[in-house]
C-alpha cells in the first residue's frame, strides 16, 4: 500500500487515561483564547529549533486542540489523525525524522496532504502529579533530526509551557477565592440578599442620591410573624428553610435597581429606588400574599408563615437622614406587627 492510500492507524489510548484527562480538565484550558504568553513561547520554539511550525497541544478524549500555534492557524485535528497523541505514549518525548516512513504516521492527513508535514518532534508537558497532558511541538516540511542543543532547549520551553499553564490555573483559583471572599463579606448566605452592612451603606448612598435630584426613594422593613415559634416547634433547620425561601421570594419581587438586606435575624429591609410611598405599599401588599400563601417544605415537615410590613418615604425636603428614615419605617412595622401582624402599615 503506498503513502498515499495508507491511513491513520488508531492511536493507543494511555493506561492511567482516565486520570490523565481529570488531570487536563482541572487546569480550564481547553477552547481558552489565545494568550500572547503561550504564542511567544511557541514563535520560541520554533526559531530555536529552526522549523517552520510549532504548536502548544492539548490531548483531549477525542480530539487534540491547539492552545498556541506558529506558522498556520489550524486549531484542532482528531485524537487518531494528529502526531501529538503519539507523543503522550513517551515518556519524556517523541522525533520523527520522516513521517512517510513511520507507520504510526505515514497515513495521517497531513502527512499525505497540506501541509505536508514530513519531520515531527514533541516534548511532552507533564504535570506536577506525572500526567502527559500534550506537548510543545515542532515540524517541517522537510526530513530531519533536531540537534542536540535544540532538543535540549525544547524540553526547557515545554517545561516554561506547563508552568504557564500552572499559573494561570493558580490565577484561576485566587480569583475565585477573592470572589467567594467578597460574597461573604457582602451577601448574607442564608438568604441570599445583602448583609446588614452593605444594606445600610446602598441606603446612605440612595438618600444622598434623593436629596441631590429630588427623586422617589422608598424603604420596606419587613419582619417574619412568631418566628421564634418556628425554631422552637419545628427546628432550626425549619427555621432556616423558611429564612432561606422567603429570601428568593424577596429577590424575585425586585427589579435589578433595588436593594434588599437581611437587617437582622428573621427582619428584612428593602430599598426601593424611584418609588413613591404608594408604589412600595404595593409591593409590599404583593410580597405579604406571596409569603402568606407560600409552603415551606422540610424533610416530612410543612408549614406557612406570614411576614408583617412597615413602609416609609423619604422626605426631600428636610434634613432627615437615612437614620431617621429607616426610623420611621421601623415605626411603621411596629405598628403593623402590634395591630394584628400579618399586614402593610405605612408611616405617617
Amino acid at each position: 500500500m503506498t503513502s498515499s492510500q495508507s491511513k491513520p492507524n488508531p492511536v493507543p489510548r494511555p493506561p492511567d487515561e482516565e486520570l490523565r484527562l481529570s488531570s487536563l480538565h482541572r487546569y480550564q484550558l481547553l477552547d481558552t483564547p489565545a494568550e500572547d504568553d503561550f504564542d511567544f513561547l511557541t514563535e520560541l520554539a520554533a526559531h530555536v529549533c529552526d522549523v517552520p511550525f510549532a504548536f502548544v497541544s492539548l490531548v483531549d478524549k477525542d480530539r487534540v486542540w491547539f492552545k498556541s500555534y506558529f506558522g498556520t492557524s489550524t486549531q484542532s485535528a482528531p485524537r487518531d489523525d494528529d502526531y501529538c497523541s503519539w507523543a503522550i505514549l513517551e515518556n519524556v518525548s517523541l522525533s520523527i525524522p520522516d513521517l512517510t516512513e513511520d507507520s504510526r504516521t505515514a497515513g495521517m492527513s497531513k502527512t499525505i496532504g497540506p501541509p505536508g508535514y514530513r519531520m515531527y518532534t514533541g516534548a511532552n508537558l507533564l504535570t506536577p502529579d506525572g500526567y502527559r497532558i500534550g506537548s510543545l511541538c515542532v515540524l517541517d516540511s522537510q526530513p530531519r533530526t533536531l540537534s542536540e542543543q535544540q532538543m535540549r532547549m525544547l524540553h526547557r520551553l515545554s517545561r516554561q509551557v506547563m508552568a504557564l499553564i500552572e499559573l494561570r490555573s493558580h490565577q484561576r483559583a485566587l480569583a475565585g477565592a477573592l470572589t467567594t471572599m467578597e460574597r461573604f463579606a457582602t451577601v448574607d448566605e442564608l438568604t441570599g440578599l445583602s448583609n446588614r452592612r452593605i444594606l445600610l451603606e446602598r441606603l446612605d448612598d440612595e438618600v444622598e442620591r434623593a436629596r441631590r435630584f429630588g427623586s422617589p426613594l422608598s424603604v420596606i422593613m419587613m419582619d417574619l410573624d412568631h418566628f421564634k415559634s418556628v425554631n422552637d416547634s419545628h427546628g432550626h433547620a425549619m427555621g432556616d428553610t423558611v429564612l432561606h425561601n422567603v429570601g428568593s421570594l424577596v429577590r424575585d419581587g425586585l427589579r435589578q435597581v433595588d436593594i434588599a438586606g437581611r437587617y437582622g435575624g428573621e427582619e428584612f429591609c428593602l430599598v426601593l429606588t424611584g418609588t413613591t410611598k404608594e408604589g412600595a405599599a404595593t409591593l409590599a401588599e404583593s410580597l405579604r400574599r406571596k409569603i402568606e400563601n407560600f409552603v415551606h417544605v422540610h424533610g416530612d415537615h410543612s408549614l406557612s408563615a406570614t411576614a408583617s410590613f412597615g413602609v416609609a418615604s423619604f422626605d426631600t425636603g428636610t434634613q432627615e437622614d437615612a437614620k431617621t428614615f429607616l426610623k420611621a419605617a421601623d415605626d411603621a412595622l411596629y405598628r403593623a406587627k402590634h395591630s394584628g401582624r400579618n399586614r402593610v402599615v405605612c408611616a405617617k
